[in-house]
């Protein structure tokens, strides 16, 4: 059996609908399922269970035919405030999901997230002995990296264990995400709605308009990385997982324009006052250590992922 938590959601759902393409139908799927708004990512997918994440972690140790878990499963929300939220859903929650595969000798996957990284002024370099040192900006940042942190100074560990810090990610089975859904996704909605779309103003001289810089990753090459790790089962760590190669909002939103065939309509605004001494203008995934450990597919370009995902998935409300 294996175990996916965190799976009618964005990331979780994907995988789950890989791993069938890879033969496994073995699986004990984890989340909340009364969030109704994300039953359709599991449609037409195969799997042997669902059980709600509550009972999964009050009763953990009652699975005792598993071969891996890949938890996925976190409050992402990066403007909610409330640390006693994260403490249960992010860092206690994986402390059991590791203490259970420390004990039963089952190897993880784990999520953790760029957030992890706060303004970037030290760099976005997953080296070891660097991460202790990082300053998340928000809760939902410090909750990964207090995880992070903790799993580094486990003597009891999995056999074999990866967390990876996603970047921007983009892709098909994200359409519940509401608010906290990709650009690529608010861009298709505007500019179908309004035939234009708005992006935030640069309040930064080194930076145009639009010329803000984000790792985005298309959700396909992220499970090429994660399916790496799962075959590869060597090098336990924590270790990024983009592209490698920053692109700007405004290549986004162009690319957006190109898969629909519309000309570019780039309103920019104002960044809001509350969020702007905190903004990012840089995030770009050091990736060379994943590359090293032999991962070579390569990665999609910015154009073709998401001429893929409007083509094929967007325009046609279609989920992967």
């Amino acid at each position: 059996m294996i175990i996916v938590t965190g799976a009618a959601g964005f990331i979780g759902s994907a995988l789950v609908s890989r791993l069938n393409e890879e033969g496994r139908s073995d699986l004990i799927l984890v989340d909340d399922f009364t969030k109704t708004q994300k039953s359709e990512n599991l449609n037409n997918k195969s799997f042997h269970s669902k059980v709600d994440r509550k009972e999964f972690i009050s009763s953990i140790d009652r699975y005792t035919e598993v071969d891996f878990i890949f938890h996925i499963g976190a409050r992402t929300d990066t403007t909610e405030f409330d640390k006693a939220i994260f403490d249960e859903l992010n860092l206690n929650y994986t402390k059991e999901i590791w203490n259970y595969c420390s004990r039963k000798k089952v190897p993880l996957i784990y999520a953790s997230s760029a957030a992890t990284y706060g303004d970037g002024t030290l760099g976005f370099d997953d080296d070891p002995q660097t991460m202790p040192s990082l300053k998340p900006l928000n809760p939902y940042g410090d909750s990964k990296q207090d995880f992070d942190v903790w799993a580094m100074e486990q003597s009891e560990q999995p056999p074999f264990w990866v967390g990876l810090k996603f970047f921007n990610v983009y892709g098909p089975n994200e359409y519940h995400k509401g608010r906290m859904a990709s650009v690529v996704m608010h861009a298709f909605n505007q500019i179908r709605t309004n035939g234009g779309m708005k992006l935030f103003m640069s309040h930064n001289e080194n930076y145009e308009h639009g010329g803000q810089l984000r790792d985005f990753i298309y959700i396909k090459d992220v499970l090429n990385v994660i399916m790496f790790w799962y075959n590869h089962r060597q090098n336990s760590g924590i270790y990024n997982l983009g592209t490698g190669q920053a692109r700007t909002f405004n290549d986004l939103a162009n690319s957006v324009f190109k898969a629909l065939e519309i000309d570019p309509n780039i309103v920019f605004i104002p960044t809001p006052e509350d969020i702007r001494d905190k903004y990012q203008y840089y995030t770009q995934a050091e990736m060379q250590r994943t590359i090293a450990a032999g991962y070579d597919l390569g990665f999609t370009s910015l154009e073709d992922g998401i001429g893929d995902y409007v083509r094929n998935y967007l325009l046609k409300n279609e989920y992967y």
